[in-house]
């Protein structure tokens, strides 16, 4: 893809986010109670319609959520180096009208602590969640939703993929009394130097406990298999125990959620031996 593809597509995707956007803000407008209200209002309305359960550290929840939100990512690599990743692509979550959910996240930025790997900014990503079916914990408890993430190469080849790349995804829960099952399924479509860069499949699962009001114990696995491109065969898995707290009440819908999880490698195969993440999220 040249320079002038990804300007384009960058284009494309702010515009059809503008298209998007501009339903809810017309019909807002005009309605009583304010913009900020009636938003809060419709949000609370689509969200008692799914389960209420926490979002888990790594696993994207197939729930409709509505937060500021930062994690950061100490690795370590085989060979013993680190690198620290900050926000690691996460942003605003917002729900503009029923059953959609857009994710505005922010290019991470990584540190390397090797002097051979240039620090910079990473790729854009962007996601779409469309909630299918869901019911609460009086009726299902269950959820079905479809992903359409992409990311535009705003980290080049230094740290990113230099192309962008397309990922429908399908995610889906069940929640049975205090516990609970989240997970995703998706593919990674390159657009371009899919020689190199290879048909990722990836995919994640998290068994969770809701103990007390704000504790939630996890235990995640995430996946990674290529079908072809340099890693053709490879497939990596780690292990996740973590914990989630949370939601605290601040005001109102404000409220203030934490979270901390160890990825341990549990393959042969794998790009980095564990991972540290802290995760602050803000939900509104």
């Amino acid at each position: 893809m040249t320079i002038g593809d990804s300007a384009a597509l960058r284009g494309a995707v702010l515009c059809a986010l503008g298209c998007v956007a501009t339903p809810c803000l017309a019909q807002d407008s005009t309605s009583g109670g304010g913009f900020f209200n009636q938003w809060e209002q419709r949000a609370t309305a689509i969200q008692s319609q799914q389960p209420h359960w926490v979002t888990p550290i790594y696993t994207t929840t197939p729930r409709l959520e509505q937060e500021f939100r930062a994690d950061f990512i100490s690795r370590t690599t085989p060979a013993g180096t680190n690198t620290t990743i900050y926000d690691n692509g996460k942003g605003l979550e917002l729900i503009p009208f029923n059953p959609v959910e857009l994710i505005v996240g922010v290019p991470a930025y990584t540190v390397h602590r090797n002097p051979k790997d240039p620090d910079g900014w990473g790729d854009w990503p962007l996601l779409l969640k469309y909630r299918i079916l869901s019911g609460n914990e009086t009726h299902c408890d269950c959820i079905l939703t479809g992903f359409l993430g992409a990311t535009l190469p705003t980290g080049g080849e230094a740290n990113g993929e230099g192309v962008a790349i397309i990922t429908p995804t399908l995610a889906g829960g069940k929640g049975w009394g205090d516990f609970d099952v989240q997970a995703t399924a998706g593919v990674n479509i390159p657009g371009g130097n899919a020689s190199d860069i290879g048909h990722a499949f990836l995919y994640n699962v998290t068994l969770q406990y809701h103990l007390t009001r704000f504790l939630w114990p996890e235990f995640e696995f995430n996946g990674e298999t290529w079908r072809d491109g340099s890693k053709r065969g490879d497939n990596q898995l780690f292990v996740t125990p973590g914990v989630v707290l949370g939601r605290f009440p601040i005001h109102d819908r404000l409220g203030l959620t934490v979270g901390a999880g160890l990825q341990i490698a549990a393959t042969t195969f794998r790009q980095y031996d564990h991972a540290w993440t802290l995760t602050l999220r803000m939900p509104f």
